[in-house]
């Protein structure tokens, strides 16, 4: 019965990461994201245990090929830095500078010390399996949201006659904020019905 309980929670891990990876504009197929339990079981399990090995995936960009990012599920339940090695060197091998680690447990204090450490060479995520059995940007309390570009974000503050200041901020540990990748100084759009004119916006800045 764990077994199968396992199975069911990897399945919803998988579908929440690859919907994330393709909402922020990389190339994910429809039938990862709406496969069924039964196949997911056939293409990811052997003998009732899912190898999360078989998980780890590759994907690039939608408008631009060179910008990939590497989504790795790790075996061990606490992440040490002898997996963050092992992920690293993944990424080097195959010239990529974006990586999502996944991991069942939890993640040391050393673990963490690395993804600080690289950040100038590469932009290294982490989520804990809990955090992604159910995609939280689905929720109907939670709004649209849409991440700028620079130059959407340039003529946003020159309309209005704004500083980065003066935008209302979002947090870079905000769930939603995590689930999109934003960073310090990135500006997201929330779209909200409203009763009067349809729908509103209003905008946030990472901080």
């Amino acid at each position: 019965m764990a077994e199968v309980d396992e199975t069911a929670k990897l399945w919803k891990v998988n579908r929440t990461i690859h919907e994330l990876v393709r909402d922020r504009g990389y190339l994910v197929s429809d039938e990862e994201i709406n496969m069924d339990l039964h196949h997911f079981r056939e293409h990811y399990a052997t003998h009732s245990v899912v190898d999360r090995g078989r998980m780890n995936f590759f994907t690039s960009s939608r408008n631009d090929p060179t910008d990939q990012i590497f989504v790795y599920f790790s075996e061990e339940k606490s992440v040490g830095v002898k997996t963050m090695r092992k992920m690293l060197g993944i990424l080097d091998q195959h010239n990529i500078q974006r990586g999502i680690i996944v991991f069942p447990g939890n993640m040391t204090p050393s673990a963490r010390k690395v993804i600080v450490a690289m950040a100038q060479t590469y932009r290294l995520e982490e989520f804990s399996e809990s955090d992604l059995l159910v995609n939280i940007t689905h929720h109907t309390l939670v709004p649209r949201h849409d991440v700028l570009t620079p130059e959407e974000k340039k003529l946003l503050l020159e309309k209005y006659r704004l500083k980065e200041t003066q935008l209302p901020r979002i947090q870079l540990a905000d769930p939603v904020a995590r689930y999109y990748g934003l960073r310090r100084g990135q500006v997201v759009k929330i779209t909200r019905p409203s009763e009067t004119s349809g729908r509103y916006a209003s905008y946030r800045i990472c901080f």
